[in-house]
């Protein structure tokens, strides 16, 4: 019988039945069919333990147990109180204030939200713009869509629907750029910024690595430059952290490369280590400070009904000590090293004609092939194999579980390579 759930990004008319899951044990889930498959994209990015971790299973029921879910309007509990105390510790410093929801992309709309509320309450009302960058992704709600590449994005059949927002051109010196290859970039930005700054209230930015739109991977000294300019006219940062947060990079926080601070940080996806929907827009003292005050205009109205949900605070609570305690961001390393051995060094694969590039940054590792077409039916190649992938138009990726062996990365990499290099 055909199911009746109907399945995101799916072209109806000629999509496949979607294989059944019903386990998952590491780096595999496990079908109906009794096939186990290597996860290689760690459920879009946020199963960072893998599948049935003991000790995220077993704070979830001890949680359940005490209290599933009570509205963070004029209450609180224990679990909500430390995980924002928590969250405070770990990221970087300022960043004091949490308000949770239970997306990345309702976080981003809260802080979106919060960005254009701050400016009128400090007296810029004009500033009701964002600006993003080309090649954004920032999610699929109403309000994300318009700050998302307009031109290569997945929203074009929605632009008469979403507000208009401006635009800089994405970075292209690369992670390990030098100061002077970042100076372009960072040109390009402070026109956007000259041209329009009255106007904008905050820069959007997936600091180092633009993820969904195309897996562009750029400078730590570009995330410096834009601290910089938006101090300089007068413009709120907002780092959009969901996938990059917790380790995904190769440190804590994609911020952490650069050591600086943004006014407003949105997490989610490996917060909660992929097992349960949460999120936590955080805000400094100078943001949440603005606030304060006696007119209706100084409360911020909104509310998600699932914000601060106790079992999802719980398990994130949880899944911070596992990544403390069990040192993840050694195995990052580790992991990234691999990475690297396995793919940027190997010159069959960087020299191949569809191959138009190859780069690898902390857990991720992408061959970005010169199109889609290139792409086509690799999905069912690497099942054959054992690995679950799914591309991103043009790109091949794997965004691995943290906890995935050096036997399972080396077969997902091989993969990957073999998909490229098979005879054709």
């Amino acid at each position: 019988m055909k199911t009746p759930v109907w399945h995101p990004y799916a072209h109806l008319k000629n999509q496949t039945p979607a294989p059944k899951v019903v386990g998952g044990d590491g780096a595999h889930f496990v079908l109906e069919s009794g096939e186990r498959l290597l996860d290689a994209t760690c459920s879009w990015w946020c199963m960072i333990h893998g599948y049935g971790h003991p000790r995220l299973v077993a704070a979830i029921r001890e949680q359940a147990g005490e209290l599933c879910h009570v509205m963070l309007g004029g209450l609180t509990h224990e679990p909500a109180d430390r995980l924002a105390r928590e969250l405070v510790r770990i990221t970087p410093a300022g960043l004091n204030h949490v308000f949770y929801s239970d997306s990345g992309s309702v976080g981003m709309e809260v802080a979106m939200k919060m960005a254009l509320q701050y400016q009128v309450l400090t007296g810029h009302p004009g500033k009701q713009k964002m600006l993003s960058l080309m090649k954004a992704y920032h999610g699929d709600t109403t309000g994300c869509m318009a700050v998302c590449d307009p031109e290569e994005g997945m929203h074009s059949l929605f632009a008469s629907l979403l507000p208009k927002h401006h635009f800089a051109p994405a970075p292209t010196a690369p992670f390990d750029a030098t100061a002077e290859q970042v100076e372009h970039d960072l040109h390009a930005l402070r026109d956007a910024l000259e041209r329009h700054h009255d106007e904008i209230a905050a820069l959007l930015m997936e600091p180092l690595l633009q993820a969904a739109g195309g897996l562009n991977m750029t400078s730590p000294d570009y995330v410096t430059g834009a601290r910089e300019l938006c101090d300089e006219f007068g413009v709120l940062l907002i780092f959009d952290e969901v996938a990059t947060g917790f380790g995904r990079t190769g440190k804590l926080f994609a911020a952490d490369h650069a050591g600086i601070t943004p006014d407003i940080m949105v997490l989610s996806k490996g917060l909660t280590g992929g097992y349960l929907g949460h999120a936590a827009t955080l805000a400094t003292d100078r943001v949440h400070d603005a606030f304060i005050g006696d007119t209706p205009q100084h409360a911020f109205m909104h509310g998600p009904t699932f914000m601060g949900n106790p079992l999802a605070c719980r398990v994130a609570l949880e899944s911070l000590r596992v990544f403390e305690e069990e040192d993840y961001l050694g195995k990052i390393a580790t992991l990234s090293q691999q990475l690297q051995r396995e793919l940027l060094e190997d010159q069959a694969l960087n020299a191949h004609p569809p191959v138009a590039d190859v780069r690898v940054l902390g857990a991720t590792a992408v061959i970005e092939a010169h199109s889609a077409e290139a792409l086509k039916g690799v999905g069912v190649f690497a099942r054959e194999r054992g690995v679950w992938l799914r591309p991103i138009g043009r790109w091949l990726y794997t965004m691995p579980a943290y906890i995935t062996s050096e036997t399972e990365i080396s077969q997902i990499t091989d993969v990957m390579k073999a998909w490229f290099l098979r005879p054709q």
